[in-house]
Formats: C-alpha cells, structure tokens, sequence
C-alpha cells in the first residue's frame, strides 16, 4: 500500500497532492478545519470544525467528526471529485448525477493529508446474518419443525419477498420469515402480511407463519398469539458486524 503524507502542508501542496491522488484513482484522507455545504434533495450547512474526510477512488465521500460512527455528510458512489484552491482555501467538491445533489467542502487549514493505494479485491462473507439463518434451515429444514419441506426462497408475493417458502408434513403452507437478532411487533406484523398475501391466492387452503429469531419482546409474542402465527428460536452462528452505516434493527421495546 504505497502512501504519499503531507503534515500542516500548504493549501497549495495539500491540492497538488488531492488532485494527483485523483488522477491516479486513489483513496484520499484529508484531516483539517473545514466547512460543509451541500444541496440536492435538501440543503444543509455544517459551520467551520476539525473533521476527517474520505474520498473514495468509487465516489464515495465521507466526513466524519470525531464522535460517533455514522459520516455526518456523505456522498455515495458513483459521484465524481474534483479540488481548486480560491483566496486561500482550499475547496473539495463532490457531485453526484442522478439525483443532482453537490457536496463542497472548503478547508481553512489542513492538518494531514495522505494519498493511499489501496488494493481489496476481496468479498465480504458474512456470517452470523438472515443468510446463515437461510442456509442452516435450507441444509437441515428438522431445525425449523420435523417434516418441513422448503421449496422456494424470496418468494414473490404482493406484500414483498417471503425468506423460506415451503410446506409442513400434511402439506399445509409455511411463509418463514428470518431475523438475526430479537425483534419487536414489526416483524411479526410484516409476517403476517405475507401469511395474508399467500392466503388471498389460496382462499381454499390456510397459511401457517412461522417467525424465526434469537428472541421476541414481549409485545411481539403477545401479537403472535393473537394473530396465530408460531416462533422458532435460532440464533445465528456469529454476530454480523457487517451493518451498514445508517442502518438499525433496533427491535420496537
């Protein structure tokens, strides 16, 4: 990983640097005192602070502050970066195309600044997610009940994609609906819209619900009695620390 650093440079040598790390499609930090504006969607301004900002040779953009894991500005992949000096600032500009929206950074002073070749090619094999729930019934489908037969996975239906479709030893329909970590209320109503779906197609023929987690709350298992679906406990093999930023699960209390 070849790394080209500059500390307390000039503007004009933290340019050179950004811009050459541009022509070269490489990943750049930029720590300093800075101030963002953005406008696409919304309009935002983030006054004058210390902050790190990463660009990503994909378009990525994040500014991070020095607290908390989520960026507090940040532009997805796909955008394009450039860098100009103007009356003694040096200013970062991301914009991404459809839908328009401008990212402009503009640094008082820049404290470090690394132009970095960074070589990954690797997948990300999760573990500990929905998927190993998934792999683990579709492997030995006895974990989920004695005699259960999958027979589809993201099973299309107008409520959304159903994780495990499949039938229980008299052939009734089973819609299986997977969650990595205890869940609240949401996830059993969205089971049993699933459940509601199936059963408009098959007015004839009921629909079993079976939801499958490490735990519910207690408002969940009250909803599940209530609306005669079942629960399955299943914790998967290993925490996923996957998550994406901006992403939660937290169960509703």
């Amino acid at each position: 990983m070849p790394v080209s650093t500059l500390t307390d440079p000039t503007l004009k040598d933290a340019h050179y640097l950004v811009d050459t790390g541009f022509e070269h499609g490489e990943m750049l930090t930029i720590v300093g005192k800075c101030e963002v504006d953005y406008d696409g969607r919304a309009s935002s301004h983030l006054a004058p602070g210390e902050r790190l900002v990463i660009l990503k040779p994909d378009g990525t953009l994040l500014v991070h502050r020095n607290k908390q894991r989520k960026p507090v500005n940040w532009q997805p992949p796909g955008s394009t970066h450039s860098a100009r000096l103007d009356d003694n600032r040096l200013i970062v500009e991301s914009v991404r195309s459809s839908p328009h929206e401008e990212l402009e950074i503009t640094f008082q002073t820049v404290v470090q600044v690394s132009r970095l070749e960074v070589d990954d090619v690797s997948d990300l094999e999760l573990e500990g997610s929905e998927e190993d729930l998934r792999q683990r019934i579709l492997a030995d489908p006895d974990i989920l009940e004695t005699g259960f037969n999958a027979m589809a996975t993201e099973r299309e239906t107008s409520a959304g994609p159903i994780d495990i479709y499949g039938q229980d030893a008299d052939g009734t329909p089973i819609a299986v609906e997977l969650k990595r970590r205890r869940v609240g209320p949401d996830a059993v109503s969205q089971l049993n819209r699933y459940v509601e779906a199936l059963e408009r197609n098959r007015p004839s023929k009921s629909v079993r619900g079976i939801l499958v987690a490490p735990s519910v709350t207690e408002r969940a298992k009250q909803l599940l009695t209530s609306e005669g679906l079942e629960f399955v406990s299943l914790t998967p093999e290993q925490e996923d620390i996957s998550q994406p930023i901006g992403f939660s699960e937290d169960a509703d209390k």
